[in-house]
């Protein structure tokens, strides 16, 4: 049991995160860096000879194994200071290391691995404002993308995971695809809207049903690239609900004759309507495979992304004009307090003093109603209270500043710790 315990122990060598939705499992119900890690580390515990004659065979062994784990885990924690960064790529899967598992070790584990299942990447493409974060939301059954009625909200690929029984789809929800790129901070979007298709395993290509058919060939090559080797693709004609049907079934049959897709599937991502048939053409593309992410979580992304995505989507309800698209909300602490509410501590970036002076108000009053209502939802998210400390700082171009960029998570990585 000791060989096992210190194997299994060796986890806490990775740095330890905080998900808004904890990777649970029977034999270890801890937090780690990502599916990968923990699998990993749990596939290398299962090869051992003890761990398969008595691993976990009496109440006090597993005892005794949590404990050196948590004591191992919280060792690992005080080791970083909130200056310290780790990252998360979203530019390439993990590995599908259920599939190293053999019989025994599956069901040791609790895995039920289905010939059936299916499992894969999907990418959600589309110009800005067309309704792809709605959709994500919709898919997964809770709101992780952020939405407002301006375009470019989303900023960030996120990676959302919608799992059922005989499947697990993992959603790219990507910035609109823009053909003007006039920043850096443009381009590396677009980066990373092209590098989320490449890996996908199928394509949605979003468009508003309520605007005037029109070829989508330059703005689908923009996202998807122009590879011979072109994963499937779905065309969404969504917010359906606003048109009349007669309408709808004119635009669908142009759409059909006139783009390069595999389908067309008109829907309302506001309400849920066709939904369930764009998951089924989706589970008609997955390859079969077991699942990438443990069932019972729905993102990989850490609590601070998410509390600064709340924020930002705040930004974009309360201000006006160019405000939303040159601020930048950064987590720069967030400290667990078992006795007292969380501590978040926030910045926010502008690129002008005169823009500061916007987003703090007169006497200080924008700022915070602003402060506010992002904590009330991020309560509302995290299941918590907290104490939110918001600051507002000035830093020119940071648009521009690539360095500033790929730490901010514009490379296609996102901060972890």
């Amino acid at each position: 049991m000791k060989n096992l315990a210190s194997l299994a122990a060796s986890t806490a060598t990775f740095p330890t995160h905080q998900f808004p939705f904890q990777i649970q499992h029977s034999f270890f119900p801890l937090q780690f860096t990502s599916r990968t890690s923990f699998l990993r580390n749990l596939h290398l515990c299962c090869q051992t000879k003890q761990c398969r004659s008595n691993a976990f065979s009496t109440k006090q062994d597993l005892i005794a194994l949590q404990q050196q784990l948590e004591e191992d885990e919280e060792e690992q924690r005080a080791s970083f200071s909130d200056d310290d960064t780790s990252f998360l790529s979203l530019s390439e899967k993990p590995d599908r290391n259920l599939g190293l598992l053999d019989d025994y070790e599956t069901e040791e584990l609790g895995y039920d691995c289905d010939p059936n299942h299916r499992s894969g990447y999907v990418a959600l493409l589309g110009k800005p404002n067309v309704g792809k974060s709605t959709l994500a939301n919709q898919m997964v059954g809770q709101k992780l993308s952020i939405v407002t009625d301006k375009p470019q909200t989303t900023r960030h690929r996120i990676l959302c995971i919608c799992s059922g029984s005989d499947y697990q789809m993992v959603l790219y929800d990507t910035p609109g695809v823009l053909q003007e790129q006039r920043h850096k901070l443009d381009s590396m979007m677009m980066q990373n809207v092209r590098s989320a298709a490449v890996n996908a395993d199928c394509v949605l290509f979003l468009v508003d049903a309520c605007k005037a058919p029109e070829k989508i060939d330059e703005v689908l090559e923009e996202g998807v690239g122009n590879s011979k080797n072109k994963p499937p693709t779905l065309l969404i004609m969504n917010k359906k609900d606003l048109i009349k049907p007669g309408e709808v079934a004119k635009k669908l049959e142009w759409y059909t004759k006139f783009t390069d897709v595999d389908e067309v599937i008109p829907v309302s991502s506001k309400y849920g309507q066709g939904v369930e048939d764009v998951k089924n053409w989706i589970l008609s593309k997955l390859p079969k495979g077991p699942a990438y992410y443990p069932k019972d979580i729905i993102s990989e992304h850490p609590e601070r992304f998410f509390v600064a995505e709340i924020i930002r989507e705040k930004i974009f309800l309360q201000y006006r004009n160019e405000i939303p698209y040159v601020c930048q909300v950064n987590v720069k602490s967030y400290k667990t307090r078992p006795k007292a509410k969380d501590f978040i501590q926030v910045e926010i970036l502008v690129e002008r003093n005169s823009q500061k002076i916007i987003v703090i108000g007169k006497e200080g009053k924008a700022l915070k109603l602003l402060a506010t209502a992002a904590r009330l939802d991020v309560e509302d998210f995290l299941q918590k209270k907290v104490f939110l400390e918001i600051q507002v700082k000035v830093k020119e171009n940071w648009r521009q500043d690539e360095g500033f960029l790929k730490n901010s998570g514009y490379g296609g990585q996102i901060g972890v710790v």
